[in-house]
């Protein structure tokens, strides 16, 4: 593969990986369960959001070669350092999970205890970022585990024997509309630090530039569709269970219900599927994390990589101290990443509308700044349920 094709191939499953973490799973399972077929009008919806909102945010933050802070700095100053510090603080408490994610996932799969799984995890996250070619070894590593997670959960899909036909049918005319779930979905596709995942690396990879428009418009689509794809696989092998009336452990849904799939081995290949889901997501929301931290030159390359390698590890202390991620602080780190979307596509938006010089003097098309501007009220509503949240802890 040409060294061009591999970067952005790498930074669209740097994105899609981020996506896909181990609340992906739970919740996936959940409204599988509650929803049933149903379900399946809410991904479709979730991912026609979730193309325009990164069609957006890709294009303008590839063609400015500007990285989000940055640009929210020069639409309006203190903006930039406001969406740094949600994207930081939310992606190190949800780290904390990520570890504890991975954790799950190798007892699952080995039967090993889940700090020593956690803190083998975070070893192998480290040692991507301290190798001589990190960039390289982060883009091969996200795209290998990502075709695992893929290939794992696909033949589940097809052992558990889902009714395709019932699930095509719903997504077009479903037997209910969940508009929670909607937001929900997109909250968790495109929200917090992993709307920025792929396009900072990009900038870092030095794609960028008007020249490279469709490359970069492209890779942004993909990356939804594959994480569209990991869902809809999930979404299928879940159906297939709960359509029969089995009843999930609401303790581990994901688990049970592959477990009622496959048996011991169903047990295993879930161990697997969380491993590589949250350690893909230990690397993305740190590499992302950081990018917000530091600016740009291949000066600051091992600065950067050393300050990835930092936040991995201080996210592991903290789940080795404290188990997890405190409940309060998940919950106010994802009220704050429901904030960020708005604000952050809001000044993508303006950057695309208003500041061409910015741009290169790129012309941005009307059409797709609508297609981004409808899709920014959903964020809205998202950005309103977050400050729901947010009330409760902030008395």
């Amino acid at each position: 593969m040409p060294k061009r094709d591999s970067r952005l191939f790498g930074a669209m499953f740097l994105m899609a990986t981020s996506a896909i973490g181990p609340g992906f799973i739970t919740q996936t399972t959940q409204f599988t369960a509650q929803l049933g077929a149903a379900f399946a009008f809410a991904i479709l919806v979730s991912v026609l959001v979730d193309v325009a909102l990164q069609l957006n945010v890709w294009r303008v933050i590839g063609v400015s070669g500007l990285r989000a802070q940055e640009l929210g700095n020069r639409v309006l100053p203190g903006v930039g350092h406001m969406l740094a510090f949600c994207v930081v603080m939310g992606g190190f408490v949800f780290n904390v999970g990520n570890v504890g994610g991975a954790g799950l996932g190798l007892d699952a799969l080995l039967g090993l205890d889940p700090k020593w799984g956690g803190a083998l995890s975070a070893l192998i996250a480290i040692g991507v970022f301290l190798s001589r070619r990190a960039g390289v070894a982060m883009d091969r590593i996200v795209v290998v585990l990502g075709f695992v997670m893929i290939a794992m959960t696909g033949y589940v899909a097809v052992i558990s024997h889902p009714p395709v036909g019932l699930a095509l049918k719903n997504a077009v005319l479903p037997d209910q509309v969940d508009f929670l779930a909607i937001t929900t979905l997109v909250g968790g596709t495109v929200g917090g630090y992993i709307t920025y995942a792929g396009a900072h690396r990009l900038i870092d990879a030095g794609v960028h530039g008007r020249a490279n428009v469709a490359e970069i418009s492209r890779a942004s689509v993909i990356g939804v569709l594959v994480t569209g794809l990991m869902r809809v696989l999930l979404f299928l092998a879940v159906l297939g269970v709960v359509a029969t009336g089995v009843k999930l452990d609401p303790a581990n849904p994901a688990a049970s219900a592959f477990s009622a799939a496959a048996g011991e081995i169903g047990l295993r290949v879930f161990g697997l599927i969380l491993w590589a889901a949250a350690i893909t997501s230990v690397i993305g929301a740190s590499y992302t994390s950081v990018s917000f931290l530091v600016g740009q030159g291949a000066h600051l390359d091992q600065r950067r990589n050393l300050l990835v390698v930092v936040f991995i590890a201080l996210s592991t202390v903290v789940f080795l101290l404290a188990g997890a991620a405190p409940v309060p602080l998940l919950i106010f780190a994802g009220a704050f990443n429901g904030l960020i979307l708005p604000i952050g596509v809001a000044a993508m938006l303006w950057v695309a509308l208003r500041r061409s010089d910015l741009m290169q003097g790129y012309a941005y098309p009307r059409s797709l700044a609508l297609a981004g501007l409808l899709a920014w009220f959903i964020t809205l509503y998202l950005g309103w349920v977050s400050l729901g949240k947010l009330a409760p802890l902030l008395r």
